[in-house]
C-alpha cells in the first residue's frame, strides 16, 4: 500500500497495538500530527512539556509492561525530552520516542530548530535511527518496538526529517524483524544453572538479591515460588519493591544506602549471593571491596554486559530471569533442603529485632513516614504509588507496604526530580481502575507543575501528596551530616499557596496540619476524582535513616542522628 511517511507512523502505531501516545507538536513533526488528527485508533495526550511527555510514557510502560510512546518535534522539543529518555535508559524502561527533524536539505546548516538529535541521544538510548527514506520507515518502526521490548528493555529513538514524513512509499509491516547482530539469549546455560543450584545446596547462608529485571521480565511469581521452595530469604533493590510482597515471611526488606539494618547485614554476612535481574548498582553495594566479601556470587541477567561489570560473578548466567529461575526451581526441588537454612533465618530475625525500620513520633508534628504508612493502611494494593526524587522517595521505598510488582513507579538510576507527577499521569492512563498516588516534595513538584493542566484536560485524577518540609530535603540532609549545616541554597521557605495553585487549574487543593485533616483530605480527594494537591506540613529536619555514607560499607550504617 502506498502512503506518506506520516501515515506510516500512524499505521505502525496501530499495528503495534498502541492505545496512548504522549507528546507535544511542532513544525518538524506537523505532518505526523495532521495524521493523528484524522485517526481514532489511539489517544494522544498533549502534555505541557516534552520532558513530561516522556515521563508519562515511562509511567505508562512501568505499570502496564507495554512499550510507552512519546512524540516530540525537533530542536528544543527534542532537547527537552532528553532527560526523560536518559531516565528510561538508566531504568531499562521500554519506550519508542519519535521526533521530527528539519528537512534533509537543511541538516547540518544550523537551520531553525535544528539539533543533532541522533548524536545527542546516542549515549542514552538502546538504539537510535535517523530515517532518510520513507521506504525504510516500516522496517525501522517495527525494529524500534522490537528492540525496546526485548532483551534488556530500553528507549529507542526514531528521528524523522519533515520531508521524509511527506514522501510517498510502499508500506508493508508484515516482514519479520531480522537483526543479525541482536539476538538476546533468553534460555540460560544448563550446565551453569546446575552448578549454581549445587552451590545453593552447599551454602549455609544464601541470600536472594532481587533486582528490577524481575519486574521487567514478569518473573515475580516464579521468584517467589523459588524462595518458598528453598526457604531462602530475600532482599529487594529499590527497583524491585513489590516483588515478594510486603508481608512475605522470607522478605527481609530493601537493601542499600537507605536499606534496612537487617537487609544490609544479611548481605554482609551471606556466603552466597543469588543475584536475579540486578546490576549491583553503587547505591546497593556501597564500598565494592567490602560488599558481600565472604560470599560467592550467582548473577543472572539478560544483559551480558552487566554480568561481572562491578562484582565478579562466580556463576554467571546470561538469560531471561524468568526462564532461568524456572530452570533453577525444577532442579531445586530435588537438591535443596530448606531446613538447612533455618539457623540463617534465625540470625536474620535477630538483625530485624535489633534495629527495625522506625521513626520517633512528636506531639503536634506530622512525620513524613507516618503519612506514607497511613496511605498504605488506607489504600494498600488499591493504589499505584509514584514518587519524585528525594527524601520522600526513600521513605516511600522503606515504609509503603507494596503488595505486587509494578505498584511502585519511581526514578531509580537517574534520580530525576519532576518525574513523579507526569509518570503518575501515565500510570493512571495505563491502569485507570486503581488510585494513582504521587508522593512528592515541595522541590520536585514544581519542576513539572504545568502538568496540572494536562491532568485536568484529560481527566487523570492523580493525587499528589506533598511532604512539605520547606527544604530540598535530601540535599539539606547531606549538608547537615557532612557540611557542618551550611545550608547552601536548599531553603524553600518561599512557596506558593498550594491550594490556590491547583484550584486555578481546576483541581482540588488541601493544606494539612494534623493527622485528622490528612485523612479527611485523602478521602475527599478520592471522592472528588480530580487531580489534587495535598500539602502536608511535616517536620522540617527529619532525616532518612538508616544511611550508608557514600563509598562506605553496608555494615557501617548510620542508624540515628542526634543534633548537637
Amino acid at each position: 500500500m502506498q502512503m506518506s511517511g506520516a501515515q506510516m507512523v500512524i499505521e505502525a502505531l496501530k499495528a503495534e497495538g498502541v492505545d496512548t501516545v504522549f507528546g507535544y507538536p511542532g513544525g518538524a513533526i506537523m505532518n505526523v500530527y495532521d495524521e493523528i488528527y484524522k485517526q481514532h485508533d489511539f489517544k494522544h495526550i498533549l502534555t505541557r512539556h516534552e520532558q513530561a511527555a516522556v515521563h508519562a510514557a515511562e509511567g505508562y510502560a512501568k505499570v502496564t509492561g507495554k512499550v510507552g510512546v512519546a512524540m516530540v518535534t525537533s530542536g528544543p522539543g527534542f532537547t527537552n525530552a532528553v532527560t526523560g529518555i536518559a531516565d528510561a535508559y538508566m531504568d531499562s524502561i521500554p519506550l519508542v520516542i519519535i521526533s521530527g527533524q528539519v528537512p534533509m536539505s537543511l541538516i547540518g546548516t544550523d537551520a531553525f530548530q535544528e539539533i543533532d538529535s541522533v548524536g545527542i541521544s546516542r549515549s542514552c538510548t538502546k538504539h537510535n535511527y535517523l530515517v532518510t527514506d520513507a521506504a525504510d520507515l516500516p522496517r525501522v518502526l517495527k525494529e524500534a518496538f522490537y528492540l525496546a521490548a526485548t532483551g534488556r528493555p530500553g528507549p529507542v529513538h526514531v528521528d524523522i526529517p519533515k520531508d521524509v514524513t511527506a514522501q510517498i512509499a510502499e508500506f508493508d509491516y508484515s516482514k519479520p524483524v531480522e537483526l543479525e547482530t541482536y539476538k538476546p539469549t533468553t534460555k540460560g546455560n544448563a550446565r551453569q544453572i546446575k552448578k549454581a543450584v549445587e552451590a545453593i545446596a552447599h551454602a549455609r547462608r544464601p541470600l536472594l538479591y532481587l533486582g528490577g529485571g524481575i519486574v521487567s521480565a514478569g518473573a515475580a511469581d516464579v521468584v517467589r515460588a523459588f524462595a518458598e521452595e528453598t526457604g531462602i530469604p530475600a532482599v529487594e533493590t529499590f527497583m524491585a519493591r513489590g516483588t515478594m510482597g510486603a508481608k512475605h515471611p522470607l522478605l527481609i526488606s530493601m537493601l542499600g544506602m537507605h536499606g534496612s539494618y537487617a537487609a544490609n547485614m544479611a548481605m554482609s554476612e551471606t556466603d552466597l549471593v543469588i543475584g536475579l535481574g540486578a546490576r549491583f548498582d553503587d547505591r546497593v553495594t556501597g564500598k565494592l571491596s567490602e560488599f558481600a566479601k565472604n560470599a560467592d556470587v550467582i548473577h543472572v541477567d539478560i544483559d551480558p554486559a552487566s554480568i561481572s561489570k562491578l562484582v565478579n560473578a562466580d556463576f554467571p548466567i546470561v538469560g531471561d530471569v524468568k526462564n532461568v529461575t524456572e530452570q533453577m526451581l525444577a532442579l531445586a526441588k530435588d537438591k535443596i533442603d530448606a531446613a538447612r537454612y533455618e539457623p540463617w533465618l534465625e540470625t536474620i530475625e535477630h538483625f530485624e529485632k535489633l534495629h527495625p525500620l522506625r521513626y520517633d513520633e512528636e506531639p503536634g508534628v506530622i512525620k513524613p513516614q507516618w503519612v506514607i504508612e497511613r496511605v498504605g493502611e488506607l489504600l494498600g494494593g488499591r493504589a499505584n504509588i509514584s514518587t519524585d526524587v528525594g527524601q520522600h522517595q526513600m521513605w516511600t521505598a522503606q515504609f509503603y507496604p507494596f503488595e505486587r510488582p509494578r505498584q511502585f513507579i519511581s526514578s531509580g538510576g537517574l534520580g530525576t526530580m519532576g518525574f513523579g507527577f507526569p509518570a503518575a499521569m501515565g500510570v493512571k492512563r495505563g491502569d485507570p481502575e486503581r488510585i494513582s498516588i504521587n508522593f512528592t516534595g515541595d522541590g520536585s513538584i514544581l519542576m513539572n507543575i504545568q502538568e496540572l493542566m494536562t491532568a485536568v484536560e484529560n481527566e487523570l485524577p492523580v493525587i499528589n501528596i506533598i511532604l512539605n518540609n520547606r527544604y530540598l530535603g535530601m540535599v539539606r540532609q547531606w549538608q547537615t551530616l557532612f557540611y557542618d549545616k551550611r545550608y547552601a541554597e536548599t531553603d524553600l521557605s518561599v512557596q506558593p499557596d498550594w491550594k490556590m495553585l491547583v484550584e486555578s487549574f481546576g483541581g482540588a487543593g488541601y493544606n494539612v496540619e494534623t493527622k485528622e485533616e490528612f485523612d479527611a483530605a485523602l478521602h475527599d480527594a478520592i471522592d472528588k476524582n480530580v487531580v489534587a494537591l495535598i500539602n502536608v506540613n511535616v517536620s522540617r529536619l527529619e532525616n532518612v535513616l538508616p544511611m550508608v555514607p557514600a563509598g562506605g560499607s553496608l555494615f557501617n550504617m548510620m542508624l540515628e542522628y542526634k543534633d548537637q
